[in-house]
């Protein structure tokens, strides 16, 4: 396998901060959050009412109508998002080989809207109203396989399944890929659970905020933390080999100079979690050192306990205050597999623009010793971001971003 440059060529975003990577970035960059009471079904009988909606998406005026009956809201947002990724990158998937092409998206929990809606007609009406699509629909695999099937792409392709965390896996397993020889894959992950099913498996995580105020719900590194907000969303990204991208002309958002991950010891072992290591295999994978990291975008889940935990290894490895700390999830929420693809298309607009976004509402609690960017955004010469990701159950995983060298 190569060692090749692996670069991202184009930026497709849904996200409750706005529909394409403008709307979010004009947005992220202003503080405005997108964050308030769920209105995609009535909340009112649940301890947690608040949630990041995309707000303004019809799926009709993205994708053709034969795809609406077969696909999960999650799905259709996952093909627009690509849809626009491509178009950024300047890429026309039927000018390019199918097998030159792959696609690697990541999951957390499926089509659960879509599988709600069919269950629901098991139970009320029989199972011969049941969709066929329901066999599919549902499936952690499906954005992947629509994606492929959409664009003709049948070159190496799957899904990766490791909750917050699996943003940033799935990124690493398509530059592997590419590094393999594959042309271009389209990676990242989109999420959507905002349906009574969904919201009730992600209240038996025990971490959502029941706060019903949405400009104190969600506080990671604040005194006042009290768990997350979730939502809805993410980001596609098309990455290709840096060669290749100027071969054809392309623009290059940056490099995806350095991944690592590792997976938290037993509870009780005595062993210390694992996300430091996964910081440091990062770096060590970027052929960097941590003075060289400009800014990073933190996993900041807004449990105290957690919270505690990552600010420790920021201190460990940068220094008190050592490095700007930016949480733009603090305008999303945490949108599960979608959220670190997110804050990977804003960490790269962040290096292109030389602006730090803010944590939007938070008072960083004096017990942290970080460079928590708050208030408002921070202006930098930034040229290495650092983008890190948790997963419920024990996943760790980090990214070095680098931006392209200037012309």
């Amino acid at each position: 396998m190569s060692t090749a440059t692996v670069v991202v060529t184009g930026l497709g975003v849904a996200s409750p901060t706005g529909l394409g990577t403008r709307e979010h970035w004009a947005a992220t960059r202003e503080g405005h959050s997108g964050i308030g009471r769920l209105t995609r079904f009535d909340p009112s009988g649940y301890p947690a009412k608040l949630a990041g909606e995309i707000t303004g998406f019809t799926a009709e005026e993205h994708l053709p109508g034969r795809l609406i009956p077969q696909t999960d809201r999650m799905t259709r947002l996952a093909l627009a998002a690509a849809d626009w990724a491509l178009a950024d990158a300047g890429v026309r998937p039927d000018e390019l080989a199918s097998f030159d092409m792959g696609v690697v998206i990541a999951s957390a929990s499926g089509g659960f809207e879509f599988g709600q809606n069919e269950l629901r007609k098991l139970w009320s009406q029989g199972s011969q109203y049941v969709s066929a699509y329901q066999s599919f629909a549902w499936f952690y695999a499906v954005n992947s396989g629509q994606i492929s099937i959409r664009n003709g792409m049948k070159g190496p392709s799957g899904v990766v399944v490791s909750d917050q965390a699996g943003g940033l896996d799935a990124v690493a397993q398509a530059r592997r890929q590419i590094r393999k020889g594959t042309r271009l894959v389209v990676s990242g992950g989109v999420d959507a659970s905002l349906c009574p099913w969904g919201w009730v498996a992600q209240l038996a995580g025990g971490r959502l905020s029941t706060s019903e105020d949405p400009a104190r719900a969600y506080l990671p590194f604040d005194r006042d933390a009290r768990g997350y907000v979730p939502g809805e969303g993410g980001a596609i990204l098309i990455l290709e080999a840096a060669e290749a991208a100027r071969e054809r002309g392309a623009h290059s958002y940056g490099e995806i100079a350095g991944y690592g991950a590792t997976f938290d010891p037993k509870p009780g072992s005595g062993r210390p979690p694992g996300l430091r290591k996964a910081v440091e295999l990062a770096l060590a994978d970027a052929g960097a050192q941590p003075a060289d990291v400009d800014v990073v975008f933190a996993d900041a889940t807004g449990d105290p306990d957690l919270d505690r935990a990552e600010a420790d290894v920021l201190t460990q490895v940068f220094g008190p205050h050592g490095v700007p700390v930016s949480v733009p999830k603090t305008m999303t929420g945490r949108l599960y597999s979608g959220a670190a693809p997110l804050d990977l298309a804003t960490a790269l607009l962040a290096l292109r623009d030389g602006i730090v976004p803010a944590a939007v509402n938070v008072k960083l609690s004096p017990e942290y010793d970080m460079d928590l960017v708050v208030d408002q955004p921070r202006r930098l010469g930034l040229r290495t971001a650092l983008v890190l990701a948790r997963g419920y159950g024990g996943f760790n995983s980090a990214v070095v971003l680098r931006a392209p060298a200037p012309h």
